[in-house]
């Protein structure tokens, strides 16, 4: 007989709530506590699934303090749900510890595939997906130009999680650092009423967004990779291409 799971990573809506899985509904309703970011917004969602569940408050300020007591609970057989304001648990958000901790002790984990906000932003830049890196959030201030010059030879296509106030900043510091043309696609409030998507030029979003009187929603900003290694990758693979035809008219 397999250990039973202890504790769960359970993607909530990013905004629509109609983006909740079934499979979360049902755990949320069986497990006997919801660790929460913050538990208003959690105890909305629930309140809006009808679902009376006991809620702790779990967020980066005191998940160390948090952890060793969970653990004593988990031990006891207690079951857990480990939620964020909004998307997968862990991502940008709480978790990483707590989860960690569980494995280090034997304790089953198991996450549940859901909405998150990376995903649907790659896939409306039009950028290609085939590869691609998430960077999260950019240090605020120390280490912040260390990483942005970091990623100067980086040919995947690169994806950021922005706050609205800082939108502004991090767009005029990526056309410095990576070009004022490279491409680039801002996607807002993804999933609800005011969704909106702009695509243009690093310079160009930058003073998109400069001049609007207020930015409002949580942003991912996507941007294409470097352009000229990849066009050299192509151009060597396609040498080789015509080197193999070649070989293969002269048999």
């Amino acid at each position: 007989m397999s250990e039973p799971t202890l504790l769960y990573l359970v993607p909530t809506p990013i905004g629509n709530l109609e983006d909740i899985t079934l499979r979360a509904i049902r755990i949320l309703g069986e497990v006997d506590l919801v660790l929460a970011e913050d538990t208003r917004t959690s105890g909305r969602l629930l309140q809006h699934l009808e679902l009376k569940k006991p809620m702790l408050s779990y967020h980066l300020h005191n998940e160390h303090q948090q952890v060793p007591r969970l653990l004593e609970r988990l031990a006891k057989g207690e079951t857990m749900a480990l939620v964020s304001d909004a998307g997968t648990p862990g991502i940008s958000d709480p978790g990483f510890l707590l989860v960690r901790e569980c494995l280090a002790r034997g304790f089953k984990v198991e996450c549940l595939p859901g909405a998150t906000a990376l995903v649907p932003a790659l896939l409306k830049s039009g950028f290609g997906a085939e590869r691609f890196t998430f960077e999260g959030f950019l240090p605020v201030k120390k280490g912040r130009q260390t990483r942005l010059q970091e990623l100067v030879p980086e040919t995947r296509t690169m994806i950021f999680y922005e706050s609205p106030h800082r939108i502004v900043k991090t767009l005029e510091q990526l056309a410095e650092v990576l070009g004022p043309e490279r491409p680039a696609s801002v996607s807002r409030e993804l999933t609800k009423l005011f969704e909106e998507t702009v695509t243009a030029p690093l310079a160009e979003l930058a003073q998109n967004f400069a001049a609007r009187p207020a930015i409002k929603g949580e942003i991912v900003l996507v941007v294409q990779g470097r352009p000229h290694e990849r066009a050299a990758k192509a151009d060597r693979y396609k040498k080789y291409d015509d080197d193999q035809t070649d070989d293969d008219d002269a048999e």
